[in-house]
């Protein structure tokens, strides 16, 4: 009996790592950069219209970010897509609903909110949580990490992610929220894009020192780059999350 008990729940947690392993949803981060003093507007916008739009057509939110340092006046936010045909189709019937025409034309009767749009899309890695809604402390700081992995290193940066980083980060107090790679055209090397929570700006930079001095992230390391670095360049940006974004 106690064997059958533990085969069965040995093929429990296969199926749910494999039912993990297969995120196949398409994620797009955007990053709206807003006129001078407009970011306010944006995110009243975006609060009482938008996100509720989104998911009127089909888009999931998954989070939206401020950076603490924003000189830019940018929102970050991640959606969510069944996948690119879904995506394409969500948003023209986003353009073109009624409701949203009439929204925005309200909200820029005072001139102009967003000077600049970008789009990143991404998939999610083999090693990454499950995205999904997260709401534990509201104090709580995010850290954006944008890593532009060597020539042909980015399966070495992945390893090393999958078998030591992400357990070094969770050791050190750092939360994992969610890992992609970027999806690049022209047959482009992908980048590495995650998000960790931390308990304030303080202790993410506290928790990353700790890291770095780790005798056993140092070996790992050292035994990962033997034939050069693996990431040729490494961006950090903090956040905090909006009062309406999905992750807190």
């Amino acid at each position: 009996m106690k064997k059958s008990i533990s085969l069965f729940m040995a093929l429990l947690f296969t199926m749910a790592a494999f039912a993990h392993k297969q995120d196949t949803r398409y994620y797009e981060m955007r990053i709206y950069y807003c006129e001078a003093g407009k970011l306010p507007d944006l995110l009243t916008r975006f609060r009482n219209h938008t996100t509720k739009l989104f998911e009127k057509h089909g888009m999931t939110n998954v989070g939206y970010w401020v950076p603490i340092s924003n000189e830019q006046n940018a929102l970050y936010y991640v959606l969510s897509y069944p996948s690119k045909e879904a995506r394409d189709a969500s948003w023209k019937a986003f353009g073109a609903d009624p409701e949203w025409k009439t929204v925005r034309e309200k909200s820029e009767e005072n001139g102009k909110i967003v000077a600049k749009v970008e789009s990143i899309f991404m998939n999610l890695t083999d090693f990454s949580p499950a995205v999904k809604a997260q709401k534990k402390n509201p104090e709580r700081v995010f850290e954006l990490r944008i890593y532009t992995p060597g020539p042909d290193k980015l399966n070495d940066l992945l390893a090393r992610f999958r078998n030591h980083t992400v357990k070094l980060f969770k050791k050190h107090g750092m939360d994992n929220i969610a890992y992609w790679t970027t999806i690049e055209k022209d047959g482009a090397q992908p980048k590495l894009v995650y998000f960790l929570g931390h308990k304030s700006e303080e202790a993410g930079k506290a928790s990353f020192e700790a890291f770095r001095k780790d005798p056993t992230w140092v070996k790992a390391r050292e035994e990962s780059e033997r034939n050069g670095k693996l990431a040729e360049k490494v961006e950090s940006i903090y956040m905090t999350p909006t009062d309406f974004s999905t992750i807190k």
